[in-house]
């Protein structure tokens, strides 16, 4: 059966289309845009530039500094010492370096979550050599807008020079940079020398260059891009902040909507907030963010949008703090800094502080009360024991006696465990003094002996009595240690 009025069926036209249309090359890859940071001046650049300043005089000044007869800070692989001032220690004392990183590790942590990115703003090896290669670039092609003018200009014999220039200065930076790493782990008055004659070995040769060539790549081109997609920090630093958290933060309440106006203009009647567009807090950005976004990972909380928004405030007579040092939950909440404040003593803070704490003190009292001397008794599992004469039994070791102070040591060991147990050297002669320098270790074969017949045949536990005489000019110091071991009598 059939209708009579049946509506007519939807015909959808399909046209062919050319093979040349349809095909598009889409990119999955952005090239990166060079970034050009604008110079800014204020109390955040102010203590920016001095974190920079007392860095970079500890790390190139530290090496040349000496102490007694050697450099103050030394960490000699080769003899496998390491020496921080009065301090020598050895790779047994490993487990102050993993007490140090733990610590090192909290206080990031802490610091993260009281105010963010402090590390990263101000002390970050990447963020300091990157601002002192900027202030190379600055004073040689300009700010901001003249360096782009040189690098949008065709060539010229002037734009050479000066690239010439500024690379020239960041090559020389970048090599005394590696050489003074390198100088940490090599003295560095022979290293100088050794420059000079050009006459590296192949182990400073390539550490010193390759330095060099981290620092000029990372400071010089990379900058920003290590922040980004390098940086572990950066990718889990989410998880240490919250609303209670001081970081650089843009008020939108107050700045919103925002647009540009005259001075003159009256902005409430507008409609307009105070952010008045200018977009400056993007152009000194050293990552080149706008942190009108909201909290962004790649921000470094170096602050450079604070000063430059702080100076637009000031020149068209609106309050300061648009862009400040605040929490999310003061902006929410309309608070002052002062109210903000009250927060931050939070369960995490004092979690993290109190482990600090306990860690830090334990770290300092072991460290004052280490014993600086080392002793180490090995048996000769080649010749455990054995008869001399038909008169008595011997038992061969190897002893380690370390020495991790700055002064000698006179050295008497003792044997106890069993009866008439003697010390003898490889000669057979009786051992009553070993004498050990500062800052050495000595590694002596000894025969450990008693007369036959006076014990049974078997396994005896014995210990190795070490008693040492430290000279500090006219006082003496004793230390003392005890080692054990075993002595095998056949039968």
């Amino acid at each position: 059966m059939t209708t009579e009025h049946q509506e007519p069926k939807k015909v959808i036209p399909i046209q062919a289309v050319p093979a040349e249309a349809s095909e598009e090359m889409v990119s999955l890859y952005a090239a990166a845009k060079k970034i050009y940071p604008r110079s800014v001046e204020g109390i955040f650049a102010y203590w920016r530039w001095i974190l920079v300043a007392f860095t970079q005089i500890i790390f190139y000044g530290l090496p040349w500094v000496e102490w007694g007869s050697r450099q103050a800070v030394l960490f000699d692989l080769e003899a496998r010492r390491f020496y921080i001032f009065g301090l020598v220690l050895y790779p047994q004392d490993f487990i102050y370096l993993t007490g140090l990183l733990v610590i090192s590790a909290l206080a990031l942590f802490l610091f993260t979550a009281v105010a963010g990115r402090l590390w990263c703003g101000y002390a970050c090896p990447q963020t300091v050599y990157s601002e002192i290669f900027l202030w190379i670039e600055r004073k040689i092609e300009g700010d901001r807008s003249a360096r782009m003018r040189l690098d949008e200009s065709d060539f010229s014999f002037k734009k050479l020079m000066k690239k010439t220039y500024k690379h020239t200065a960041w090559i020389v930076l970048s090599l005394w940079t590696g050489f003074t790493f390198v100088g940490f782990f090599t003295p560095i008055q022979e290293l100088l020398v050794t420059a000079r004659n050009w006459s590296f070995g192949p182990w400073e040769f390539f550490w010193v260059f390759f330095y060099a060539f981290a620092t000029y790549g990372n400071a010089g081109f990379m900058r920003e891009q290590v922040c980004k997609y390098m940086c572990p920090y950066a990718r889990f630093q989410s998880v240490m902040v919250d609303k209670d958290t001081f970081l650089v933060t843009y008020d939108k309440v107050r700045g919103e909507p925002r647009g540009s106006r005259s001075k003159s203009a009256d902005h409430g009647s507008l409609g307009l907030g105070d952010c008045v567009d200018c977009s400056i807090c993007v152009q000194v950005c050293p990552t080149g963010i706008d942190i009108r976004d909201g909290l962004q990972y790649m921000c470094i909380g170096c602050g450079a949008c604070i000063d430059a928004c702080n100076q637009v405030m000031e020149k068209v007579d609106y309050p300061k703090g648009l862009i400040r040092y605040t929490t999310e939950r003061a902006i929410e909440d309309k608070e002052s800094n002062q109210s903000a404040i009250r927060h931050i003593l939070r369960p995490r803070v004092l979690i993290y502080t109190a482990f600090i704490t306990v860690l830090a003190s334990a770290f300092l009292v072991s460290l004052a009360t280490r014993n600086p001397l080392r002793v180490d008794v090995m048996r000769d599992r080649g010749a455990l024991a054995r008869e001399v004469d038909g008169v008595r039994i011997e038992n061969i070791y190897r002893i380690q006696i370390m020495n991790a102070s700055e002064h000698a040591m006179k050295v008497q060991v003792k044997a106890t465990g069993l009866e008439n147990l003697k010390i003898l050297n490889s000669q057979g002669q009786e051992i009553t003094q070993i004498d050990v320098g500062p800052a050495s270790n000595q590694l002596l074969p000894i025969k450990v002996s008693t007369a036959i017949g006076q014990n049974e045949s078997g396994n005896y536990p014995i210990h190795f009595d070490v008693i040492a005489q430290e000279m500090d000019g006219d006082k003496a110091i004793t230390r003392t240690r005890e080692e054990k071991s075993s002595f095998i009598i056949p039968r």
